[in-house]
């Protein structure tokens, strides 16, 4: 069962402030924990840029985090933590050690550099303020697709974006994902317009059309972005269940089954794919073997699902020769 918004902030405890910038070509998407978060990750691409991300693992101190971001920009957009830090500290968030406030917050990026934008922005690049922006525009709403990190987000043949979506278990847990979906191959089957994560639709969330009857050979014909460059995935999955870190690492690790059910193909060479799990620790679990195993499962389908609402959602970049968004190609089908 989906929730109204169908987003990652229909699990308590958490909101998400994106911004971008226009002539760039990239932009920030900031998660904030209204309390420190428990949190783990796990990367399986071969070509990750991440922050902070081994203060994660379950036998490091650090308990909790105060934000995840994740951004366009490739090395480069790594500032954007510095940004998010900066607005945090700010508002008094952080864990205390004697007089100094420090906000943990793990980062991982997209590759976007070449999309068309202007990245010639001088000595420093402007994820840093693009980071602080973020946090003063987090809530409870936000679009999706060509918005945020999601903004210059690229697949091999279709506009990529910020993608998000939330479900409940069946003892009341909720699970959502959030994702920017960079990946190096397809999210459609073959040429299109049926997504690879047809199968796990709700409520007609990214078109309604189900998978074809058949995936013939040819539509599973490899199609990948052209010569050697750098392409990713990164994603939030997050459950209003207590979690401790070593359940949260079992839940990233996971979740990346979404990434291979909602792309055709993902974890490969030039990938650099990234999921963060997270617990907001709102509703403890009561049979703990079972209910976990399930917001596994579940949260492995929100991701999935949010990777076909990424895509689905974007809009094409306003640059000559902008690689076409879904609804540019697939209108029609899209109406029925």
């Amino acid at each position: 069962m989906t929730n109204a918004r169908n987003l990652i902030t229909d699990v308590a405890g958490l909101r998400v402030g994106n911004t971008h910038d226009t002539a760039l070509g990239s932009g920030v998407t900031a998660v904030l924990f209204d309390e420190p978060a428990v949190a783990s990750c796990f990367v399986m691409g071969g070509a990750p840029g991440t922050r902070e991300t081994d203060l994660l693992d379950p036998d490091k101190l650090a308990p909790a985090i105060h934000s995840v971001v994740l951004s366009g920009g490739s090395a480069f957009g790594l500032d954007a933590a510095s940004g998010v830090q900066a607005a945090l500290r700010e508002k008094g968030i952080g864990f205390a050690v004697r007089d100094a406030i420090v906000p943990l917050v793990p980062q991982a990026v997209i590759f976007d550099l070449l999309n068309g934008g202007n990245k010639d922005w001088g000595r420093y690049p402007p994820y840093r303020e693009l980071g602080y922006e973020a946090v003063q525009k987090a809530g409870l709403d936000f679009s999706l697709g060509t918005v945020g990190g999601g903004y210059g987000a690229t697949t091999a043949n279709l506009k990529g974006g910020l993608g998000s979506a939330s479900a409940v278990t069946s003892t009341g847990h909720t699970v959502g994902a959030l994702v920017i979906v960079n990946s190096v191959a397809s999210a459609v089957i073959g040429n299109g317009p049926h997504f690879w994560a047809g199968g796990f639709e709700e409520n007609d969330e990214f078109g309604g059309l189900g998978l074809p009857g058949k995936i013939e050979p040819e539509k599973r014909k490899l199609i990948w972005k052209g010569g050697p460059q750098p392409a990713t995935t990164i994603a939030l999955v997050a459950t209003d269940a207590t979690l401790n870190k070593g359940q949260a690492k079992r839940l990233a690790i996971a979740a990346h089954g979404g990434l291979a059910r909602g792309l055709r193909f993902a974890h490969a060479l030039f990938d650099g794919d990234t999921v963060f799990a997270a617990s907001t620790g709102r509703r403890p679990l009561k049979d703990e073997p079972a209910e976990f195993t399930e917001i596994t499962a579940i949260a492995t389908d929100c991701l999935t699902r949010a990777i076909a609402r990424g895509v689905y959602e974007a809009t094409a970049l306003p640059y000559p020769g902008a690689q076409p968004a879904w609804r540019d190609c697939f209108s029609k089908e899209r109406q029925g």
